[in-house]
């Protein structure tokens, strides 16, 4: 079904591609009088770096927060989920920033429309942006008196699922303080897990089990709350401090079934409970100084702590005798710190810009595993990263150079084990922008990542009857390599995009599986590497100016990964189908979301494949809006094992969907404006945890 849509879409999109070549008066915003109604068309501008998007006065007007704002844009590879909460592109996570600092989907969802000027969409992030995929930067303003107040709640119909905020900012000169809270409300969802495993040992000898789901839930509520204070001098100096606290609940899942195996074997009662439970505080504190002509240094501090529990109940019991077969229970204490400081120096010419920093990355983690009597393990790792890089305007033509070094060590105090490394990162963009609607972008990066702290603790962890996990403290930081070719057009009411990027990692860290007697014990290795090759199309096409807008993402991936007695292939196509249509103050969005199969070592692993449709009515400071989530296709999400010892194979699903929900939105603002803080550099502090994870 999905094939035939696409092939639709592809179809549809064409014609509309040509229906769409009409000349357009004026060389900005595209601008069109409908009824008496004057709206305007999202520009675009192809910078040498990114994109820039300016919102029209459509899009802010049926938009209450930053997400809406983000969906309505319409941005071509960057898919919206604005129910579940996340902006991806390419099945990847995007980094989202709020005048250049790292931001959070809520800090997203607490701005207000009127206050962005504009989206900057950076798909080949440089050097000062560390790993991420893909990078939205939302350039805000705010006002210098007064200040603004927005609430949002948006409520399940059949099932105790939801979504509430609130966002506080006043305003004195020079000065700003703000507060928000945001509160995810997800418990006892009805849902329920299909899967199906084989077993197969080196001599050949082989067991099937398969279970027959009962039910289960799942948990995931959590509160947030956050006060800011920033300090502008325009052109001089800027001060923010940030402070936050995060309540997590038990995120967890409960699964019940009956299992069979293939020996004969039948009516085995099976439970398994597994999450974790945590409070995290963190704070942070900005400097930026001009300290001459066009030169900035800025200094970013962030620190946080993680209190936590992750846990993973199990049970096997026969349902005749009630004999209980298998009972396991694994619980981790986490009591971990992190601390990050990053310091940058930007010298800014006519057509050239030269960047250089550093930063320092330290975490001390110590993990208690109740279930093995209080042992306690600790676990430490640093990382240094320098970088220095160049960008030149030369007529039709811009370039980006630099290189990066990164020192990552980690360490085991119980076992005196760990391993550090030092890792060149170059990279390399050259723009070539044909004319004033064809540009092209070629991109060269790398990144390192470093093992986790599941990856290298070697306490071991019980996850059924006979299979076991336990990390390995040898492996190594991995370097990736990717290319990247776009080709970005701009045509009256077309924009979009068409591109192929390659990417390999010759080292990557994978999962390795291995018979210990009867144990089947699952640890980590440095696999022979793995490889992808992902092609995408992307168009957005506005049908009617501010009335009706399309777009779509195709995507073709190729992916090969080897290791320790495997060598496996994955190629799929993925992608999206958006349309909205607004007028009078009514919007009507329908979205259709596939989710990628991806290859990581021998799990084919895909994540959640959607649908929204919703209708909405904007009245002044409200907006009233009615959906469904999955209204057209149920909610899957899941993983395949194709190990040679252990092939299985996973689906979650759940009761509620079709999800229908309500929104209520109330906006206020007062004040006049002006420009907010923008924080240049961003320290890495993120925190790490252990897993309990079963199955």
């Amino acid at each position: 079904m999905f094939n035939r849509i696409i092939t639709f879409l592809i179809f549809m999109l064409m014609v509309l591609a040509i229906m769409a070549q009409q000349p357009i008066t004026g060389d900005s915003i595209a601008a069109q009088a409908l009824d008496e109604i004057v709206v305007s068309a999202p520009k675009v501008i192809r910078k040498a770096d990114m994109d820039v998007f300016y919102p029209s006065r459509t899009a802010v007007k049926n938009s209450k927060d930053g997400m809406q704002l983000l969906r309505n844009l319409m941005i071509p590879t960057v898919t919206v989920n604005e129910v579940l909460g996340s902006v991806t592109s390419s099945s990847q996570e995007v980094q989202v920033r709020i005048n250049g600092r790292v931001a959070t989907v809520q800090q997203l969802q607490s701005l207000l429309p009127e206050t962005i000027k504009r989206v900057e969409w950076i798909e080949n992030p440089g050097l000062r942006y560390g790993n991420a995929y893909a990078v939205l930067n939302f350039v805000v303003v705010n006002p210098t008196l007064g200040g603004s107040l927005m609430t949002k709640g948006m409520p399940s119909l059949n099932c105790a699922w939801g979504d509430y905020s609130g966002s506080l900012k006043l305003n004195s000169g020079r000065s700003q303080w703000g507060a928000t809270g945001d509160f995810k409300l997800t418990n006892k969802i009805g849902s329920y897990r299909e899967y199906h495993e084989t077993f197969t040992k080196p001599d050949g000898e082989s067991v099937t089990r398969t279970e027959t789901p009962l039910g289960g839930y799942m948990n995931d509520t959590h509160i947030s709350g956050r006060v800011d204070y920033s300090y502008i001098k325009p052109d001089t100096t800027v001060i923010w401090v940030d402070i936050r606290l995060r309540k997590r609940w038990p995120i967890a899942t409960m699964t019940e079934g009956v299992m069979s195996l293939s020996s004969g074997v039948s009516d085995i009662y099976l439970r398994e409970y597994q999450g974790d439970k945590s409070l995290n505080p963190s704070v942070s504190a900005y400097l930026e100084q001009h300290i001459g002509h066009n030169q900035v240094i800025a200094v970013d501090v962030n620190g946080s702590y993680y209190t936590g529990n992750s846990f993973h109940d199990y049970i096997e019991q026969d349902t005749a005798s009630d004999d209980v077969i298998t009972d396991v229970n694994t619980s981790i204490k986490d009591r971990n710190q992190a601390y990050g400081v990053e310091t940058n120096y930007i010298r800014n010419w006519k057509k050239a810009r030269f960047t250089s920093g550093v930063s320092y990355t330290a975490n001390r983690n110590r993990s208690t595993y109740e279930n093995l009597g209080g042992e306690v393990f600790h676990h430490r790792q640093d990382k240094v990263y320098i970088f220095a890089e160049y960008f030149r305007r030369i007529n039709k033509v811009s370039l980006t150079g630099g290189i990066g070094a990164q020192y990552t060590s980690f360490h085991l105090k119980e076992s005196d084990q760990g391993n550090s490394s030092w890792d060149l990162r170059p990279q390399f963009t050259a723009t070539y922008r044909l004319n004033s609607s064809s540009q092209f972008r070629l991109n060269f990066t790398t990144w390192q990542t470093a093992p986790s702290l599941s990856q290298t603790n070697i306490a071991p962890h019980q996850i059924d009857g006979f299979q076991w996990r336990v990390g390995n403290a040898d492996l190594r930081t991995v370097s990736s390599y990717k290319v990247k070719l776009n080709y970005n057009f701009t045509l009256p009411r077309v924009i979009g995009s068409l591109g192929v990027q390659a990417l390999t990692t010759p080292d990557a860290i994978a999962p390795y599986l291995q018979w210990h007697d009867d144990k089947l014990v699952t640890s980590y290795e440095n696999s022979k590497g793995s490889q992808c090759l992902l092609v995408s199309f992307s168009p957005q096409i506005e049908v009617v100016p501010g009335w009706l807008s399309l777009s779509g993402s195709l995507q073709y991936r190729a992916e090969r990964s080897r290791g320790t007695g495997y060598k496996l292939y994955n190629h799929n196509w993925s992608g999206d189908i958006n349309a909205i249509a607004q007028h009078y103050g009514f919007m009507f969005m329908l979205h259709y979301h596939k989710a990628a199969s991806e290859l990581s070592g021998e799990t084919l692993s895909w994540g959640e494949t959607f649908s929204i449709a919703s209708l909405g009515y904007n009245s002044d400071k409200w907006e009233f809006t009615a959906g469904v989530l999955c209204p057209f296709n149920k909610y899957d999400r899941g993983a395949i094992s194709l190990n040679r010892y252990n092939r299985n194979e996973t689906h979650y699903r759940v009761n509620f969907a079709p999800m229908p929900f309500l929104q209520v939105r109330y906006n206020i603002q007062w004040g006049r404006q002006k420009k907010e803080a923008k924080k240049l550099v961003n320290a890495d502090a993120d925190i790490d945890q252990s897993s309990a994870k079963g199955r």
